[in-house]
């Protein structure tokens, strides 16, 4: 069980919940029941003495100087969520759209919002029911947050929005008539507290660093494999060599691709050339560019997933009303630019392995395309040819990707909203990265372990490179006649996206 409200939560507490490893609940101290019941009363003292507040007593954005009657402040967050409903393009998916509502329940439940227990309760029981707003991808420039996206969220809790639920989607109205419960009435700046902030895009960044942990982890695991099928240099991987260039994650996997190719078959098997090319021998400067930005990727994700990011903020301490950005979503928008261009990286490295695999002008004495058919069937057979094309293809398609979102900024809402961050662009163009990398990764998953067996090495590897060449072969046959690969690619491709090598060789080697 998560208690969401009292402590900072991790990347990992996100992906746990997104993934229903844990369910959540509320704290039960008295201090943080008291700190949330104050901004609530503080709200209703102001709306009381008819204070003025934005997006309570006010309509919003460019419309701030409207103001509105008393006896309609409490329509007012029904109509936020209304008329923002017009997302387009493809629905997050039901993990993505759980990680949605853990990061916002996160960010609600710090106290600096106004918002009720109530709304903060049916938050937590829409995440152990499993009962997950639909959420369209498209349509938030990433400031004022995730204003669109999150209007679904607002719109699923008052009954009005479809949601994922025992497998199927429905309107939520249905749920509430089966079980019983009233939609939630939203107080007056709930719903800019619930859609005024970065929950989509932080979401979607917390989804994307573990996967490029993934990647990064599976990208060694194949350049050690590939120095073996190719008779490579483990000397470029030396210690003394890589500490006279002192970034640790780079040392880190240089250290890992010693420690695996560590065997007397190395030896024996050691190429005689003095230098590989470089998608051999760099290898760990490309992937260690990720391993030496987790730090600074992980600090700009975990601060905003813990931030009170709507706005106006009602301080419950000193009981004010705090006007300012913070749902400005720049540090999300900059990391999620950063980590695609670190992965796409990653991808036109694995393509550059796969390329000298497959040509026998440069694989040291490997059949040509990794062909493993008997001699009489070998002018027949074309064994990788058309993958190494479609790694191609799919590298390109992720470098494309790559060119930064947060610089398109646009003038918006009647430039009121004019500096703008597009961190859920951001975000969504680094997780279709992600997914380009996962294909090139499966592919080259399975050419490197068809390659070893080729070379002969393949019962010969150390334990770590041992358990993912078996770790493979559950979705992968070698290759001997030609055959369609498709299913077995996207058996690997699923099996990555659950996270699966990362939950169990990266554990048990780490």
């Amino acid at each position: 069980m998560l208690i969401v409200g009292e402590n900072p939560l991790s990347i990992e507490d996100v992906v746990a919940v997104a993934r229903k490893e844990k369910q959540v609940a509320l704290p039960v101290s008295a201090e943080w029941t008291a700190l949330i019941q104050r901004g609530a009363d503080f709200l209703d003292q102001l709306l009381q003495d008819e204070g003025v507040i934005y997006g309570v007593t006010t309509g919003y954005g460019d419309s701030c100087l409207v103001e509105i009657p008393a006896h309609q402040v409490h329509e007012l967050p029904l109509h936020l969520s209304r008329f923002h409903g017009c997302g387009m393009g493809q629905n997050l998916d039901l993990i993505t759209a759980r990680a949605v509502v853990v990061v916002r329940l996160c960010s609600l439940a710090r106290g600096y919002s106004g918002v009720s227990h109530a709304l903060l309760q049916r938050l937590v029981w829409m995440l152990n029911e499993d009962v997950i707003p639909v959420i369209p991808s498209e349509g938030s420039v990433g400031a004022s947050g995730d204003l669109t996206p999150l209007s679904y969220v607002a719109g699923a809790l008052v009954g009005e929005r479809d949601v994922y639920y025992q497998g199927q989607i429905v309107p939520i109205a249905q749920v509430y008539a089966e079980k019983g419960l009233q939609p939630l009435m939203m107080r007056p700046k709930e719903g800019l507290a619930l859609m005024n902030g970065t929950a989509v895009m932080s979401a979607i960044a917390c989804l994307n660093y573990k996967k490029a942990e993934q990647i990064s982890f599976a990208s060694t695991l194949i350049t050690a494999l590939n120095v073996l099928a190719l008779e490579g240099n483990p000397s470029h991987f030396d210690e003394v060599l890589f500490a006279q260039k002192p970034h640790p994650g780079q040392q880190h996997i240089a250290a890992q691709l010693r420690d695996w190719l560590n065997s007397e078959v190395q030896t024996e098997h050691q190429s005689s050339r003095l230098q590989d090319r470089y998608s051999l021998r760099c290898a760990p400067h490309v992937i260690g560019v990720f391993e030496d930005s987790k730090l600074w990727l992980r600090q700009f994700i975990e601060n905003e997933l813990n931030s009170s990011n709507d706005n106006p903020l009602i301080d419950p301490v000193n009981l004010r009303v705090l006007h300012g950005g913070h749902f400005y979503g720049g540090h999300i928008a900059q990391a999620m630019d950063s980590l695609k261009i670190m992965i796409a990286n990653i991808a036109d490295l694995m393509d550059r392995q796969l390329a000298q695999l497959v040509d026998y002008k440069m694989n040291n004495g490997l059949p040509r395309n990794l062909t493993g058919s008997s001699p009489e069937r070998l002018p027949l057979n074309h064994g990788f040819k058309a993958v190494q094309i479609a790694v191609s293809a799919w590298t390109a398609e992720a470098l494309k990707q790559t060119l930064a979102a947060s610089i398109f900024s646009r003038s918006t809402e009647c430039h009121n909203q004019d500096k703008v961050s597009m961190g859920t662009i951001a975000a969504r163009d680094a997780s279709r990265i992600i997914t380009l990398t996962e294909q090139v990764i499966a592919a080259l998953s399975c050419a490197a372990v068809q390659a070893v067996k080729l070379k002969g090495v393949d019962t010969e590897l150390s334990p770590v490179l041992t358990a993912f060449q078996h770790w493979v072969l559950q979705s992968f046959t070698y290759v001997e006649e030609d055959r369609p690969l498709q299913h077995e690619l996207q058996a690997l491709v699923n099996r990555f996206e659950h996270l699966e090598l990362l939950n169990s060789i990266a554990v048990q080697y780490s």
